[in-house]
């Protein structure tokens, strides 16, 4: 059973799920305004650089006297600096809130605890640590690239139930069912990047967009070391944001950018580009020789698998995982298995 101020956090953790997919490389915050037990404001951050879930809150407010003996619920430390909105602490000051409750504290160097600090001289009661796991397990992406200094990595396949993700000549199409097709058009409006590998950008022309869904296109990536690919894939139509690792050329025109690495250690490096881009997360479709540069590196924390009724008897065989899936779904004809990372 949840105490008052976990009831109260619980939803201001629902209100900054409506944030997923548009914040990026921000965090999710939602926020709730509390007065003698009666939510009086709520607010969510909505989109990078306009007004934070504080703000949103306090603004939904219609008596703004009331805040001097509200509590203030707000999943993520009120940040502390400048940077595209004023400091969401300061406001808080500025209202004269009573009492701040904080799900999750803020591991930017920029905020840090400054966030708490300032309230807590300024007079305010603050409590921290209210769901803190769920906050945090919510914020991953966020988390995992401040603490991590990468993005959060989610490997995504499709196989036959005999373990094969395509025939001998690299055909595929389709193993999954059409509702698990959407469904990874849904996880790509979510994310900020997605990458695939040679042979899977000539074999299967992919588009890698969400057409099948609502929602902005994920940054597209390729790795085409000797560029080689033929210009008239979709990959290359300029129509979303899209990146070519290669080792040969260093160009940008338009929509399309061609960025040389020393192919050294491939993983490493492309992390190490999109970390510098401020890309949040990043999922990787294949195939199976870069999904398994990913694996050996240990460089992913989720691992999203469809598994169909067809079978290939022989092909190109999928990826490996030794466990046992975290959490397993049904969609339509498919099982969907789900691996975290430890």
């Amino acid at each position: 059973m949840m105490n008052k101020d976990e009831q109260y956090m619980q939803r201001a953790l629902e209100l900054a799920e409506w944030g997923r997919g548009c914040v990026s490389p921000n965090p999710l915050v939602g926020c709730v305004i509390v007065h003698q037990d009666k939510i009086i404001g709520e607010g969510h951050h909505q989109r990078y650089g306009e007004s934070h879930a504080e703000v949103n809150a306090i603004a939904s407010v219609e008596n703004q006297e009331l805040l001097t003996e509200a509590t203030v619920y707000v999943t993520l430390e009120p940040c502390a600096h400048h940077g595209k909105t004023p400091p969401c602490a300061n406001l808080l000051v500025e209202k004269k809130v009573r009492r701040v409750v904080i799900a999750a504290t803020d591991s930017n160097p920029l905020v840090g605890g400054k966030g708490i600090e300032i309230l807590r001289n300024a007079g305010i009661e603050v409590q921290t640590g209210v769901l803190e796991k769920a906050a945090r397990w919510q914020n991953r992406r966020f988390f995992t690239q401040i603490e991590k200094k990468r993005p959060y990595i989610i490997l995504k396949w499709a196989q036959t139930q005999d373990g094969f993700v395509a025939r001998n000549d690299f055909s595929s199409k389709w193993i999954s069912n059409s509702q698990s097709r959407q469904l990874v058009h849904k996880w790509r409006a979510e994310e900020d990047a997605i990458l695939v590998g040679k042979n899977t950008a000539f074999y299967d022309n992919p588009t890698l967009n969400v057409r099948d869904w609502v929602g902005k296109n994920p940054l597209r990536l390729v790795i085409d070391r000797q560029l080689i690919l033929p210009k008239e894939l979709k990959l290359f139509d300029q129509a979303v944001p899209t990146i070519c690792f290669n080792q040969k050329l260093n160009e940008i025109k338009a929509n399309l950018e061609y960025k040389k690495l020393p192919f050294q250690s491939i993983v490493p490096e492309i992390l190490a580009d999109l970390q510098d881009r401020k890309i949040q997360s990043l999922i990787v479709e294949g195939g199976p020789f870069v999904l398994n540069q990913f694996l050996d590196a240990e460089l992913w924390d989720e691992a999203r698998v469809f598994i169909s009724q067809n079978k290939f008897v022989e092909g190109i065989k999928a990826p490996s995982l030794n466990d046992s899936p975290d959490e397993q779904f049904t969609i339509e004809s498919d099982q969907l298995a789900i691996y975290y990372y430890v």
